[in-house]
């Protein structure tokens, strides 16, 4: 069974798997640890009136910044708009919804989806637009707002290292949204840069248990661009 959760590449994953309005997880901070083959396949789709929940939404000309230009994506559930002018400008002019959370918020309405966890209470934005039209419970003497979960009917992960059975390893801070988002998708497909064979990971080091992903295949490359490269000036030695 376990072999049949690979395929050959992201059209082969995401065959069957579309349909227009759906919504979709999409891990990823910034530009790490972006599903970049299975985004590259959405674009290809042609796939419409998306609802997609990530962090951000890519950068000029790359990740989900590719679907927003081709009119795929109907409305963002995110945290963070950055650096993205196509991403504001479609906003403010009507042409995409928004839900904006905070960060935290975010994270934790997906992992609370993965879990099974309709609702939860949180202080963060209490007082502010975030808690408009949503209940205000006080606990100790604190007012909290309630906040509910978020599920998919597709999540798409990108993995350092995965095996045939799906179990899957992030590397450093590639790992951000990716865990959460494959336990709270109705599907989930995983990227990874190595596929190794099964009994090769260390089951303690495994961050996704197979049981979450029903498909995976080995990306063939991937750019991981950074969006802001800073340095400093070498400071040249004294002889």
């Amino acid at each position: 069974m376990a072999k049949r959760k690979i395929v050959s590449d992201a059209g082969a994953a995401l065959a069957g798997v579309l349909s227009d309005g759906m919504t979709i997880m999409s891990g990823g901070f910034g530009l790490s640890g972006n599903p970049e083959h299975l985004i590259a396949g959405l674009l290809a789709s042609g796939v419409k009136e998306l609802t997609i929940i990530s962090n951000n939404c890519g950068a000029d000309g790359f990740g989900l910044w590719t679907l927003l230009n081709n009119g795929q994506i109907r409305k963002m559930i995110s945290s963070y708009i950055g650096e993205n002018r196509l991403f504001a400008e479609l906003y403010l002019a009507g042409k995409l919804e928004l839900e904006l959370n905070p960060q935290g918020t975010l994270a934790e309405r997906i992992r609370a989806g993965g879990a099974g966890i309709p609702a939860f209470y949180t202080k963060t934005g209490v007082g502010t637009v975030v808690a408009e039209g949503k209940p205000v419970e006080t606990f100790e003497g604190q007012d909290y707002v309630r906040e509910a979960w978020l599920r998919a009917d597709l999540a798409i992960v990108k993995a350092w290292k995965g095996d045939p059975e799906g179990n899957l390893i992030y590397r450093k801070t590639a790992r951000n949204f990716n865990p959460n988002m494959a336990t709270a998708g109705r599907i989930t497909i995983a990227e990874v840069e190595e596929l190794v064979p099964a009994g090769a990971l260390d089951p303690d080091q495994v961050h996704t248990p197979g049981i979450y992903v029903d498909r995976l295949f080995q990306g063939p490359s991937y750019e991981k661009r950074i969006e802001f490269r800073t340095t400093r000036p070498r400071v040249e030695e004294q002889g």
